[in-house]
């Protein structure tokens, strides 16, 4: 069976600076794995490079056993970015987005069928938005706008996901609300990678997290546990204290 995720020998340089420095990465199908890292490590470069959406300088990325260049399966995979971007034009509506996720599966001469408005409610009710469907998206708050980011890949229902810090400004609650459904989905046997900072109630998903450090990983395992202030009562998120990265790096 072809690994999700594959990164071999991976490289990333911007303006002959080295972001991604020969880093080696490979999820087995079921994992959900961390990817954590001080602000400016290479994290989002690192799982935007597994996607193609960074070209690699050197070394080579597969999904499901084929370059993403060449990779024609999308709706095997899931995208979560940080942030939604809206164009100008006619404002989309929140269920209007999260029906995009389902755009890999349909034909071009099908319409949207029930199994697709299905999904696509069972998306919405997952991330607590169904009463926002109706909404622009540009009403709404930053961190309702990733619970729609989100909801938009569990439309798709793919084999594998791949989220960008799913948590940043989204309350507790939905994150709790998230966790729940991330267990579901992995006990159906779906792969994930994401980008965490603190990971509260995704920690006990987490099979395994690897810690980047100026575009190096500098450790592979359980998620290291807080330290100094951090582990004092009432700082309750886990998260990596690696040193700071050096100037001009991306995160």
């Amino acid at each position: 069976m072809s690994l999700p995720f594959l990164l071999t020998g991976g490289e990333v340089r911007f303006e002959r600076r080295l972001v991604l420095r020969g880093v080696d990465l490979a999820v087995r199908p079921g994992e959900v794995v961390v990817v954590m890292g001080a602000n400016g490590s290479g994290k989002s470069t690192l799982i935007r490079a597994l996607l193609g959406l960074t070209p690699l300088s050197a070394g080579r990325a597969e999904l499901y056993g084929v370059p993403p260049g060449r990779f024609r399966d999308w709706k095997r995979i899931g995208y979560v970015p940080q942030r939604l971007s809206i164009g100008g034009g006619v404002p989309a509506t929140v269920r209007e987005i999260v029906s995009s996720g389902r755009i890999a599966r349909q034909s071009r001469f099908r319409p949207s069928s029930a199994a697709d408005r299905a999904a696509v409610d069972r998306a919405l009710v997952a991330v607590g938005m169904a009463d926002r469907a109706r909404d622009p998206v540009s009403d709404l708050s930053g961190g309702q706008q990733q619970r729609v980011l989100i909801a938009r890949a569990l439309a798709g229902e793919p084999d594998a996901f791949v989220m960008d810090e799913p948590t940043a400004g989204v309350d507790v609650r939905s994150q709790q609300t998230l966790a729940d459904t991330l267990r579901e989905l992995v006990g159906q046997g779906r792969t994930v990678v994401l980008v965490a900072h603190e990971l509260g109630p995704l920690e006990p998903l987490i099979t395994r997290s690897v810690v980047l450090d100026q575009g190096l990983i500098v450790h592979e395992g359980q998620p290291p546990s807080p330290l100094g202030d951090c582990a004092r009562p009432g700082h309750d998120h886990i998260h990596p204290h690696a040193p700071a990265s050096e100037p001009g790096l991306l995160s």
